[in-house]
């Protein structure tokens, strides 16, 4: 299957389930505080799942040195994602988050299993983690104007930190999981795509469509998002030798996804513009239909 075609079917999914959280908003079945609820569950419940489902591989030599690998290119990658739109945005705390972080569990997964080898979704697990434990320190101290953007104190009670870590052990003790515990890990990671869209729903109802298509800074945020930090994503992963292709492929993919949809959760738990973090979201996933497939080309 393509990748515009496997894009085109992930942006349809998302729209409709955001279309379900639009209709409910409108028939007044759930509101914004119901939708902070639901932001919650997703932070402390479903993502914290999907973080450790990464890890639950079987351990390898290679399977180590492929963790150690991704993981530090990974780190690489997000610390650049983060300081770059720094440069072009210095007071827009919204535009900063939004280019910093991409959406690599809805979008990116289904794009390295469809082109990638069998396995090569463990590439991208440190990614997911190392993102999660950013936006949860970088990203909030953002939203909230924090004087201080990393805290040990914030980061040990972060629940990315907690299921990274818990993630690190199943995956380096080889521990089996019960059948029962397996089930509802699964359950709970699969929460996350429609918590999050029908949440991206109840916010889109409250946008202003003719103000999203006509704000500059969306298309500036969206050109940083899915074009200038994939190409520096890619420019670093050249220079790294020794590395499999599938490795390199899937860590440029998950960094060429549009804007992640935890920005407008993020926004609205912290009080800050989450229409404007809904206008980023929507407007980089359509333009990802053309620039993910360019930048996977080219590169």
């Amino acid at each position: 299957m393509s990748t515009a075609l496997i894009l085109l079917q992930q942006i349809a999914v998302m729209f409709l389930l955001s279309f379900i959280g639009f209709l409910l908003y409108r028939a007044g079945l759930i509101n914004s505080v119901t939708s902070k609820g639901l932001g919650n569950i997703l932070i402390y419940v479903s993502l914290p799942a999907v973080i450790i489902k990464g890890f639950l591989v079987e351990r390898s030599p290679e399977m180590i040195r492929a963790l150690v690998i991704s993981a530090a290119l990974a780190l690489a990658a997000l610390v650049i994602a983060m300081l770059v739109p720094r440069l072009f945005f210095r007071e827009d705390s919204i535009a900063k988050f939004a280019a910093a972080f991409s959406n690599p569990g809805f979008f990116g997964i289904p794009l390295i299993t469809a082109s990638l080898a069998d396995g090569a979704v463990f590439y991208v697990a440190a990614f997911i983690s190392f993102l999660n434990i950013f936006q949860w320190t970088y990203g909030v101290s953002l939203l909230t104007n924090a004087k201080e953007p990393f805290s040990v104190r914030k980061l040990l009670k972060a629940p990315f930190f907690i299921a990274t870590c818990a993630g690190l052990v199943l995956f380096f003790t080889a521990a089996p999981i019960p059948a029962i515990a397996a089930s509802v890990l699964n359950s709970a990671a699969n929460l996350n795509t429609p918590l999050a869209m029908f949440v991206v729903g109840v916010y889109l109802a409250q946008t202003n469509v003719r103000k999203m298509v006509t704000r500059k800074a969306n298309y500036e945020i969206s050109l940083l998002r899915l074009v200038v930090l994939p190409l520096i994503t890619a420019a670093l992963l050249r220079l790294v030798p020794g590395v499999s292709y599938d490795l390199k492929a899937a860590l440029l993919i998950v960094a060429a996804c549009p804007v992640g949809v935890n920005i407008a959760v993020y926004a609205q738990l912290y009080d800050a513009d989450y229409t404007y973090a809904v206008e980023t979201v929507l407007v980089s996933t359509i333009l990802s239909i053309i620039t993910i497939p360019l930048i996977i080309q080219l590169v």
